[in-house]
């Protein structure tokens, strides 16, 4: 007379599928799914882009080649200045994923890792948002260009998150 067996399982944070419903929504809307990356040593973006330790990346499809939203990392490729360049950003990086027209969308806690050796942490806590980027939205030209070559172009200036509780 035992009681169920559980088995011990890591637990995947909800942040991947999170950001996963956020870009499909935007999708599904017609929107421009923009997401906003703290940097740190494992990030891999053009490094001439990035401002304050932070980049605004346009993810969506006709900015992004084979981009790929996984429960680790996000990975694509997108035109900077003309010049294609593969994107790697670890998920625990990803500060907040929204829509440029309207700025509604989803802020992530971020905890920045000093080593490239360093694990993820799991169980981040995601805060529905109203506009575009907890932290000032770095001015940036890291609009990723489509990919016929064009330019990138500079986002429109958002205003703060604001949390819904």
């Amino acid at each position: 007379m035992h009681g169920p067996v559980f088995f011990s399982k890591v637990m995947i944070s909800t942040k991947p599928y999170m950001m996963r419903a956020i870009y499909e929504w935007c999708a599904d809307q017609g929107f421009t799914p923009y997401m906003q990356v703290v940097v740190d040593v494992r990030t891999r973006v053009p490094q001439e882009h990035v401002k304050d330790g932070q980049i605004v990346l346009n993810i969506g499809s006709e900015a992004t080649h084979q981009l790929l939203i996984g429960n680790e990392d996000v990975t694509f490729q997108a035109r900077f200045n003309g010049r294609a360049f593969p994107i790697y950003v670890p998920v625990d990086c990803v500060a907040a994923i929204y829509a440029r027209e309207n700025g509604q969308g989803m802020a992530f806690e971020v905890e920045l890792q000093e080593t490239a050796t360093a694990t993820t942490p799991a169980g981040d806590a995601p805060v529905l948002v109203e506009a575009a980027a907890k932290l000032e939205a770095p001015e940036t030209k890291a609009d990723a260009a489509d990919e016929t070559g064009g330019e990138p172009t500079e986002p429109k200036p958002r205003s703060h998150l604001t949390r819904i509780k």
